[in-house]
């Protein structure tokens, strides 16, 4: 009888704490994995004004791809949901497929840098677009009317765009698929591109390894080049990185970091790197595949830990059902008004 009893306390005890955490006001200690409901890929995290921000991939069928939503957060664990803040009403020349957005405050505006249409070659429209709004919930307008880059590069397929805010002062766009990564200098307006010093526009810088989905962030003066290696909807697919003193490489593949593991998810892959400003907490943001899951497009975000050794080498991460801490950050969304 007292076993009996002590189940019941223990029982109890656990369910006051369930409805606790689900009270009003009330704020979970984990974000627990994945971070909000739905099919999405590809997620891009930024931080603007004590707020973090992530805007994924709608995953669905090509034809269906044709706007995206945007997920916040102050505290990494409550996201708020800001839907279609970016459609192809707003993108005349896109039609399908809106890709893997990369999205950047510069000069008090947002501007969301997307791929659309999935072109195969350059006779067909599409390409990398850039679009821009006031909020960063949107809505998005297309900047250029048509895309800033429409044509293969290098071998480069125009999608995965990431632009990378230099210390110099230069904001450089990273992108390939078809196994081909390029870099650009962007102008002051994001309108085009400068040349380098050599006159080129596009300079491939392609590390042993890479498909699609690059990165690049910058730790102890180091520059960190991420990639997905491996198909996207397979159990391989999967992040590495190398590390460099220039934006420019050369990039020598160090090792691979983020992977399945066959008792959590599968399909590991897509990501980006979340720095809070004043912390050293890192965290890598990615999409993956649920046990069981067969269909392609059936992916979630997720969000883990990312950390160093005493080299700066970047750990395995180990991907997890729990997620990470909450971290009060204070910033409340406030939309802007017309």
């Amino acid at each position: 009888m007292k076993h009996r009893n002590h189940i019941w306390i223990v029982f109890a005890l656990m369910s006051a704490v369930i409805s606790a955490m689900l009270l009003p006001g009330c704020t979970r200690a984990l974000s627990g994995n994945p971070v909000f409901d739905g099919w999405y890929a590809d997620p891009e995290v930024a931080y603007f004004d004590g707020r973090v921000w992530i805007y994924p991939t709608y995953s669905a069928l090509y034809d269906q791809q044709l706007h995206f939503d945007a997920f916040s957060s102050s505290d990494l664990v409550e996201w708020t949901k800001h839907e279609r803040v970016l459609t192809n009403e707003n993108v005349d020349w896109a039609t399908r497929a809106m890709w893997a957005p990369s999205v950047v405050e510069h000069d008090g505006r947002y501007w969301f840098f997307f791929g659309a249409n999935d072109i195969q070659s350059n006779e067909q429209p599409g390409g990398i677009g850039v679009a821009v709004s006031d909020d960063p919930a949107g809505p998005f307008v297309d900047a250029l009317g048509e895309p800033l880059i429409d044509r293969f590069h290098n071998g480069a397929q125009p999608i995965d765009q990431f632009v990378f805010k230099d210390p110099s002062g230069q904001h450089f766009l990273i992108y390939g698929g078809w196994r081909h990564c390029n870099i650009a200098q962007l102008n002051s307006d994001y309108s085009g591109f400068v040349p380098f010093s050599d006159s080129q526009v596009f300079k491939e810088i392609t590390p042993e390894g890479y498909v699609e989905g690059p990165f690049m962030f910058m730790r102890g003066g180091r520059y960190y080049f991420m990639w997905s290696e491996g198909g996207w909807t397979g159990p391989d697919y999967s992040v590495a990185y190398a590390i460099a003193d220039s934006p420019m490489g050369p990039f020598k593949r160090i090792g691979k970091i983020l992977k399945q593991d066959p008792q959590v998810a599968t399909g590991a892959g897509h990501h980006s790197v979340l720095h809070i400003p004043g912390d050293d907490r890192w965290y890598i943001v990615y999409h993956r595949r649920p046990l069981g899951e067969t269909d392609g497009n059936h992916r979630v975000v997720c969000i883990d830990r990312m950390e160093f050794d005493e080299n700066g080498h970047i750990k395995p991460v180990k991907i997890t059902f729990d997620g990470v801490e909450a971290i009060p950050l204070g910033g409340k969304y406030r939309p802007i008004k017309d």
